[in-house]
């Protein structure tokens, strides 16, 4: 597997990003009401993001839009020694689909409107923890690394949204005493783990340093993982892998190796959290999220192996070995959930493929 998949994807994924943006209906609101009168349209209180069904799902569309443009101007200036940015040297989009995408992005991330974002999320503080508040993040360190300084600019524009999720991540680790473990949004490790990530992009030490002492203090000592039963109908995340793959960024090669043996001990191909699951109807939002487990255990166990492979001991060889014979049937099973089209799938499923093509891109 190559970045030959991500080529060829890039030019399906902007159009799904162009149709997002532009689909203000339907829309899953998670607001408050304070009062009978207490009615806003999505675009009034997220006039950045109202689009792509629901709030995150936005927010995660235009990093996937962010990331089509990265990987574009990648591309074009990357010598053939060079990987793009984001994990590989896929090709991009073509000019006037990528000036469609600027222009769509463009119009959303502007300092008026992500103020407006940034107040409510202050005023929200448990709102949309920490699923959404990763997404934010992800999007802010793209586009503040990027190699090109219109993206950059959307970068600084996002800036008070990174000053609030600061905030709001420090305060909620410093006094959550148990990690949330189901496979849904709410999930610690899997949020914590991407805000850690651009954290540390972003040069926000403290920040950072606070992610890996709740994740050493919520995960540490977890042991004999059951991963034949973690699964449950309408899981997008393993609770396992996510929990796993922020414990490869806190930890070094060697103690995360010997931290995994003793999280999923007897690991085999045969492992129940090792196999893909299906979907019986695509038009069911609930039950399609089956295919982002498969693509969100497929980027994981990418992840998972490369830091095994840093280890350098045998136990750690042999269960890459283990993870890499799982690899492709996850990715293709997950894969598949974009070919059926439906609404339910596409506002918020690219983004996890483009996410997992990266992750699998960087092991070749």
């Amino acid at each position: 597997m190559d970045n030959d998949l991500r080529a060829q994807a890039a030019p399906d994924y902007a159009a799904v990003v162009l149709g997002n943006l532009h689909e203000p209906f339907p829309h899953s609101a998670h607001h408050t009401q304070d009062s009978a009168d207490d009615r806003p349209l999505p675009e009034q209180i997220h006039p950045a993001f109202y689009t792509s069904f629901d709030w995150h799902s936005c927010v995660h569309m235009h990093w996937l839009g962010a990331s089509l443009l990265g990987a574009s101007v990648g591309a074009a200036s990357a010598s053939p020694q060079q990987g793009a940015p984001d994990g590989g040297t896929a090709a991009g989009v073509d000019g006037a689909t990528a000036a469609s995408l600027r222009e769509a992005l463009g119009a959303n991330l502007t300092p008026a409107k992500l103020e407006v974002e940034r107040d409510y999320l202050l005023a929200n503080p448990s709102w949309e923890r920490p699923y959404g508040w990763a997404w934010v993040m992800r999007l802010a360190a793209t586009c503040s690394t990027s190699h090109d300084a219109e993206i950059r600019e959307w970068g600084t524009a996002l800036e008070p949204l990174v000053d609030a999720v600061t905030e709001l991540s420090i305060a909620w680790m410093a006094k959550a005493q148990y990690p949330v473990r189901h496979g849904l949004h709410t999930n610690a490790a899997f949020g914590v783990g991407y805000i850690l990530d651009a954290f540390r992009s972003l040069g926000r030490t403290d920040a950072a340093e606070a992610c890996e002492a709740a994740a050493r203090d919520w995960f540490g000592n977890d042991r004999g993982w059951p991963g034949d039963w973690e699964i449950s109908g309408q899981d997008f995340l393993s609770a396992g892998f996510s929990e796993a793959d922020l414990m490869r960024r806190v930890l070094p090669a060697d103690e995360f190796a010997a931290w995994f043996a003793g999280f999923l001990p007897g690991l085999s191909a045969e492992s129940r959290i090792l196999q893909p699951v299906q979907v019986t109807d695509e038009t069911d939002g609930y039950l399609v999220h089956l295919h982002g487990l498969n693509l969100t255990r497929a980027g994981q166990v990418a992840r998972i192996i490369a830091t095994l492979r840093g280890s350098g001991s045998p136990e750690a060889s042999a269960a890459a070995g283990v993870l890499s014979e799982a690899l492709d049937p996850l990715l293709k099973a997950g894969l598949s959930g974009l070919e059926s089209g439906d609404f339910m799938s596409t506002h918020w499923l690219a983004s996890f493929a483009w996410d997992a093509l990266g992750s699998v891109a960087a092991l070749d």
